[in-house]
């Protein structure tokens, strides 16, 4: 990465896991307010895991090549106030978490995906300006979610007296990773964990309703199927409250977005299609991070 360190703290702590999410915590910041709660829930963050935390800016070199010499140190000088005055806005809420920053000038999320590396977290606002423009519109918040290697977190904005739980979606295997994601945070947060499994049925089936025999035998056989997974959870953390629940909806993305309403972060897994024409990530994860009202977490399956 060509970029400059204002700090002496090292980003790289994440070499004792190869856990996706126990490296470090990684935040872009623009000096924008929604970067700013970004900031603020990568601190607390980094501060319950008890994990470092990198504070990146990334200029990118396309609008750094085309700025005369002066106008070009008037950006690095405007770019590393931001940082510092992140670095102290973190210090001053959490004075013990080792905090570094990275003024990049590669692109927004080439730099905070190498920042990051195999196992760390990555956290970025739902709204910037400059090299974090448009985070949800087909920008930086989708390109990191579709290519990190680990979580990429969105977080729209956090509501004071919003749920603390967690929810996470889990479908099949491809999400016990994003299950155990979830099941970590909730434990380090002492707040409940809700595993959320959504059925379709088309409601509008026609003729074709009568080949279904027993709604109810489908629905307790997702029930049974997601239980099965969570066992492995209930063993690992007995003292963590987990609660299954398995949703009839006709749309998945609808049914997400619902049981995010009030709880604090929503865990999803990323299907990542092959073809990746339009948008980068699957049609629900995409809808989930345009319109969950919490942060959300992507986790990238299997």
């Amino acid at each position: 990465m060509d970029s400059d360190t204002a700090m002496d703290g090292s980003t790289s702590d994440s070499g004792t896991s190869g856990t996706r999410g126990l490296g470090p915590v990684v935040v872009g910041t623009d000096g924008s307010d929604h970067a700013t709660k970004a900031l603020l829930w990568a601190a607390d963050e980094a501060a319950s895991r008890s994990r470092s935390l990198t504070v990146v800016h990334a200029i990118g070199v396309e609008q750094a090549r085309h700025l005369a010499f002066d106008d070009a140190q008037t950006v690095l000088r405007e770019a590393r106030k931001t940082l510092d005055e992140a670095a102290e806005r973190v210090a001053r809420e959490h004075a013990d978490v080792p905090v570094s920053t990275v003024l990049s000038r590669e692109e927004a999320a080439e730099s905070l995906m190498e920042a990051a590396g195999e196992d760390g977290t990555v956290v970025v606002g739902s709204r910037g300006m400059g090299g974090f423009t448009a985070l949800l519109v087909g920008s930086v918040g989708l390109r990191t979610a579709a290519r990190a290697k680990g979580p990429v977190v969105v977080v729209h904005r956090v509501e004071e007296g919003a749920g603390g739980g967690v929810a996470v979606a889990v479908r099949d295997d491809g999400d016990r990773d994003a299950l155990m994601y979830a099941a970590r945070t909730a434990r380090l947060r002492d707040v409940p964990l809700r595993v959320v499994s959504v059925w379709l049925f088309l409601q509008n089936m026609g003729s074709m309703a009568t080949m279904v025999d027993d709604l109810s035998g489908l629905a307790e056989s997702q029930r049974e199927a997601t239980s099965h997974m969570v066992e492995p959870v209930r063993k690992e953390f007995p003292d963590l409250t987990v609660s299954v629940e398995s949703v009839r909806a006709t749309s998945v993305a609808g049914a997400l977005v619902e049981a995010s309403a009030d709880v604090g972060l929503l865990v999803m897994g990323a299907r990542r299609p092959a073809h990746r024409i339009g948008s980068p990530l699957g049609r629900v994860t995409h809808a989930v991070l345009h319109h969950a009202p919490c942060p959300v977490a992507v986790i990238p399956r299997g």
